[in-house]
């Protein structure tokens, strides 16, 4: 079976509410997509880097428990897992990140990577150094190797990030992609002032033409050559925590990928009847998976899985 290679940020999560701590959770969408494309027993690694700690076990723990192949995790012994606390400051949310990385980063072990896998990547691992230089090395070797190549740009909103000084290495991970997957907010990060269309004709369709957009009210408007922009109605209703919904959406993107035998040689020529199965696939497991547990229920996961192999 064709495989997927997720590589980005393990950090674990911790939202607080009148100055207490609510809830903790694995963050991240490219994790936590791992995590329900391994819910539904889809051959899944995650590449990604945390610490031989306690907080590292934890994120070690949850993706195990979800099916994930951690052995391209890199455990550092010299410093601590990356913690993320999320204030609600005014209807925005604030971060506070912490972290201590060794002076030898991502120095993580390379999966098999063959014809019409897929590769995930995107985060903060994607535009900022030391860890860009290897994750892009791994890219570049997936590109190779004829994979798809799928990219999530942004990064976590509520950080101050000077987007010029890290403008070239998006425009160059745009240029291998095959597919790209962001949402307003994500846009507004990387492109800001520019509408989704403006932003595609501007920057994103010199590189990669396909491209779905996720708007606020989460329908998903998708562009493709010559600007063209085909909209999917919403399914589901908008959760103030988007984590979830986002990470389920790009499971289903793949899944969709899946089932529909789309490769290498032909994700660029794509009918739109796929396309619409495609996004319908996502939206659904999307909204399935907009709960506290940012993840799909292992029932229904299974339904998936079975009619994926049918």
């Amino acid at each position: 079976m064709r495989k997927i290679i997720a590589i980005g940020e393990s950090v674990l999560d911790t939202i607080f509410k009148d100055d207490q701590p609510v809830r903790s959770f694995m963050g991240g969408r490219i994790a936590n997509t791992a995590a329900i494309l391994g819910t539904m027993h889809l051959p899944v690694a995650m590449v990604s880097e945390c610490c031989a700690d306690s907080v590292g076990d934890i994120i070690i723990n949850y993706l195990t428990r979800h099916n994930v192949n951690v052995t391209s995790i890199d455990r550092y012994t010299e410093g601590s897992t990356s913690l993320s606390a999320i204030f609600n400051e005014g209807g925005k949310d604030k971060l506070v990140n912490y972290g201590v990385y060794p002076k030898n980063r991502f120095d993580v072990v390379w999966p098999r990577i063959d014809e019409d896998d897929i590769l995930l990547f995107g985060s903060l691992y994607a535009i900022t150094e030391p860890q860009r230089a290897a994750l892009f090395e791994l890219v570049k070797y997936a590109v190779e190797r004829k994979a798809i190549i799928i990219y999530l740009p942004g990064f976590q909103h509520g950080i101050g990030f000077h987007i010029a000084h890290v403008m070239p290495a998006i425009l160059e991970n745009l240029e291998v992609s095959d597919l790209v997957i962001a949402h307003e907010r994500d846009l507004r990060d990387v492109f800001p002032n520019e509408t989704p269309q403006q932003a595609f004709t501007n920057h994103v369709e010199f590189y990669c033409d396909n491209y779905l957009h996720i708007n606020p009210d989460l329908t998903v408007t998708r562009f493709n050559k010559g600007g063209r922009a085909v909209p999917h109605p919403a399914i589901g209703v908008p959760n103030q925590h988007m984590l979830g919904w986002q990470a389920g959406f790009t499971a289903g993107v793949i899944y969709g990928l899946l089932k529909n035998e789309v490769t290498h040689a032909n994700v660029h020529q794509l009918p739109r009847p796929a396309w619409a199965d495609i996004v319908t696939s996502a939206q659904a497991i999307a909204a399935a998976c907009a709960n506290p547990d940012n993840c799909i229920d292992e029932t229904l996961a299974a339904r998936y899985a079975t009619d994926l192999n049918a």
